[in-house]
């Protein structure tokens, strides 16, 4: 996180100890990373930078997802659905302390976290920004059959079995380059992380609609798991700014646009 200080934590919520991370100075950011990676596996793809955030003023807490990462959970397919993922993030925001609105960042998994959380508990939140929105409403299902059929290789022929098949699918022309980095879940929670997902679904368009929080979509082109569809409705509805990345250099521009939405004026 350049030269600034980064402090570790870990709190306990709902028979899990979560971990994060304490980058920066100022007002509060808090960022919830995509599924079966986490805070280090993030770093190592280095698709997203962060530093630009943190030099801009911002007190920046990254956290490792239930039984992601550091954090430990267990092998219950409840836990890792985007509602019980969101009431973790809640619960994070009461560790700090977080008396004041938060801004709030997700990419994939950890964008359907924060706007269930901001759907909860609005007022707990001054800014969004979602990067890259899962696979939604419509096409959600597609995705949540292919999530059992995986819950059921691992079990079945091991989590390599699984990885081969992965390796398998394209990758996004933005994530051409980007290492591949094993899942964080252990093998015994894997499959309810992916049962979990499955049985989840971003907020109804109603609720999303009846948000009022000011709101950055960043999405990518090319990749049916996170489609342009889903990222385009997520903003009409939201009223929000939308940017869409065709290669990887735009993605590591991110920051610097994340860095410049956040430090705007709110209206």
């Amino acid at each position: 996180m350049g030269e600034h200080t980064v402090t570790e934590g870990t709190f306990r919520h709902r028979g899990a100890d979560l971990a994060y991370e304490v980058a920066g100075e100022g007002p509060l950011a808090v960022y919830a990373h995509g599924g079966f990676a986490g805070r280090a596996a993030e770093d190592r793809m280095g698709l997203f930078d962060w530093a630009p955030v943190v030099a801009s003023g911002r007190r920046l807490v990254r956290y490792d997802a239930r039984g992601h990462g550091r954090s430990t959970g267990e092998p219950v397919d409840g836990d890792y659905t985007y509602p019980s993922l969101a009431g973790d993030l809640l619960a994070l925001l009461d560790h700090l302390g977080a008396a004041r609105p938060v801004d709030a960042m997700g990419a994939s998994m950890g964008c359907a976290t924060v706007l269930h959380s901001a759907v909860r508990a609005p007022s707990r939140f001054s800014r969004l920004v979602l990067l890259v929105p899962p696979t939604a409403w419509t096409t959600r299902e597609a995705y949540a059959r292919g999530n059992r059929e995986s819950a059921a290789t691992v079990e079945r022929d091991g989590v390599d079995a699984w990885l081969a098949t992965r390796a398998r699918r394209p990758r996004p022309p933005v994530a051409a380059g980007v290492p591949d980095v094993p899942p964080t879940p252990a093998g015994r929670v894997l499959p309810s992380v992916l049962r979990g997902l499955a049985l989840s679904d971003l907020p109804a368009p109603g609720a999303l609609a009846g948000l009022r929080l000011p709101c950055l979509v960043l999405a990518w082109a090319d990749d049916p798991g996170h489609p342009l569809s889903t990222a385009e409705t997520a903003a009409r509805l939201l009223h929000a700014e939308l940017h869409v990345a065709r290669a990887r250099a735009d993605v590591r521009a991110w920051g610097e646009r994340i860095a410049a939405y956040l430090s705007r004026p709110r209206p």
